[in-house]
């Protein structure tokens, strides 16, 4: 029997991994007003799981990157007057 090496975009996601990306999802919809069952969140939910796939595990980064796939700029801690 041979062993089946698997590259991260094959590997299964588990359900740790699911929470942190629906989590993300969710955070990403919520402040878009985005509706979960609209075709833009389709898109938000490929991004995440594809940049969670590529090793992005930390929720805020990958926030950050979901939005900057989408084209959005999201800049945390800076303050408007500056």
């Amino acid at each position: 029997m041979s062993r089946r090496t698997y590259s991260r975009h094959e590997q299964p996601l588990h359900s740790s991994d699911l929470r942190i990306c629906h989590k993300v999802f969710q955070a990403v919809c919520g402040d878009l007003g985005v509706d979960v069952s609209a075709e833009e969140s389709d898109r938000i939910a490929a991004i995440t799981v594809e940049l969670y796939q590529q090793g992005v595990r930390d929720e805020q980064q990958l926030r950050i990157l979901v939005d900057a796939a989408r084209g959005i700029t999201f800049v945390l801690g800076t303050d408007k007057g500056a």
